[in-house]
Parts: structure tokens; C-alpha cells; sequence
């Protein structure tokens, strides 16, 4: 029979090599371990300071966009400051009004006795001076006395001409004036002329209805107070009768 001894000694040796080579394996594989995560956390630190790093910048890109907005508002509010700054006032306001009000004006009652009627006429010498000027010579003058009115359409009447055909005037034309307040209405009185602007004469019109294209071409000059009736009736050839200034 065959001494076992040797034999269990083998396998003892056999068992220790395997603790051996198990605890060996182990004591590596912790090492790795330790290894790795010690590279992992080295390799994280940067990224978290990236991060805190872009979060720096977007803070401040943040801040320079705020300040670009808080500027431009800046900017806008002093615009819109400039801007009242430039706007009338009241009192400008209320001036020109005034001054558009043509009750508050200072007039000359001229009056035209026609074969139709009485046509009474109010005229403007501060705001048409040269206009007014010229008509009222020309009344003095005693110039409109028995002319016809040679031009009557169903928008306007036209006299004043020594001809009788429209071709006709004074010794002297006037250089053309016109004001913002005066326009060509109803009852508005004005001078006639050529295709010159300064070529008014002695030839005025009065109109039926309103011409707002000729406003600022033609000289307006004065309204109808009274007669507007004797105005819408007079025919072609009617007689200027008289023409008086009033006292």
C-alpha cells in the first residue's frame, strides 16, 4: 500500500498556489480600481472647471447684452425727449388759431350793386394787401361801373373786364399773392388771370360752389357776406351797376 503523505503534501501546496494566485489577482484588480478612479476624478476636474468657466462668460456676455439694452432705452428715451421738446405749445397752438380766425381779421365792406341785386363783399387788406390794394384803387376809380359779367357757369361767376370777352383789364397787372387762410369756397371772391401767375389785372370771380384746385394759384381776397342768392341767379351779360366801397 502506496504512503498517501506525499501525496497530501501535493494538494496542499496545489490549494495555497490557488489562494496565492486569487489573492494576487485581487490585490490587482484593486489596484486597477484605485488607479482608474484616480484618473476618472483627475479627468473630471477640468470639465467641471470648463463649466464653471462658461458659466463666468455667459455671465458676462449676459451683463454686456444688459447694458446694450439698458443703453439703447437710454438712447430712445432721449429721442422721445428731444421730441416733446419740439412740439407746439399751447400758446403756439392757440396763436394759430387766431390767426386762421377770419371773424378777427380787419375787413373792407366794398358792396355791388348789380341788374340782378346787391351783392355786399368783405376783403382781407392785412392778409391780401397787394390784392385788396389794386381792388379798391380800381373802385376809387369808379372802374367797374357798367361792365357785364361775361363768363357765368354753374360754379362761378366772372366780370370786371372793359372788354366784355375775357382778354381785357387795367393799365397794370399785380405780382400773385395768396394766403393759407383764404381758400377758394363758396362766396369766395378772387382775381382772374392768364396762364402767368402775375398777370391779374382788373378781372375777379365769384364762386357758386367750391374750387379747392385752385387754391394757391389764385389770388382769394375777400367773401360774400350778403347776396349769395343775387349770385347764384345772375346770367351771362348781367351789369355791374356800381361798385361802392362803404363808409
Amino acid at each position: 500500500m502506496k504512503n498517501q503523505n506525499p501525496i497530501k503534501r501535493k494538494e496542499t501546496v496545489s490549494d495555497f498556489e490557488k489562494k496565492a494566485n486569487m489573492m494576487l489577482i485581487i490585490v490587482t484588480i484593486v489596484i486597477f480600481s484605485a488607479i482608474g478612479l484616480g484618473v476618472y476624478l483627475t479627468m473630471q476636474k477640468p470639465v467641471e472647471k470648463s463649466a464653471k468657466s462658461l458659466q463666468t462668460i455667459q455671465k458676462a456676455q449676459s451683463n454686456t447684452t444688459n447694458s446694450q439694452k439698458s443703453s439703447q432705452t437710454t438712447k430712445t428715451e432721449q429721442k422721445v425727449v428731444q421730441s416733446k421738446v419740439v412740439e407746439p405749445t399751447k400758446t403756439q397752438e392757440n396763436q394759430k388759431k387766431e390767426s386762421t380766425d377770419l371773424s378777427k381779421q380787419e375787413t373792407i365792406m366794398v358792396n355791388i350793386k348789380t341788374s340782378a341785386g346787391d351783392i355786399e363783399i368783405a376783403l382781407y387788406p392785412k392778409l391780401m394787401p397787394i390784392t385788396v390794394d389794386n381792388f379798391v384803387q380800381l373802385v376809387k376809380k369808379n372802374f367797374y361801373d357798367g361792365l357785364n359779367f361775361h363768363r357765368v357757369e354753374d360754379w362761378v361767376i366772372q366780370g370786371g373786364d372793359p372788354k366784355g370777352n375775357g382778354t381785357g383789364g387795367s393799365d397794370k397787372t399785380i405780382k400773385l399773392e395768396t394766403n393759407p387762410n383764404l381758400k377758394n369756397v363758396r362766396g369766395a371772391i378772387a382775381m382772374a388771370r392768364s396762364s402767368d401767375p402775375d398777370s391779374a389785372s382788373s378781372q375777379f370771380y365769384i364762386l357758386k360752389k367750391d374750387a379747392a384746385w385752385l387754391d394757391n394759384d389764385y389770388a382769394v381776397f375777400g367773401k360774400v357776406v350778403s347776396g349769395m342768392e343775387v349770385v347764384d341767379k345772375i346770367k351771362k351779360g348781367e351789369k355791374i351797376v356800381e361798385v361802392k366801397v362803404a363808409k
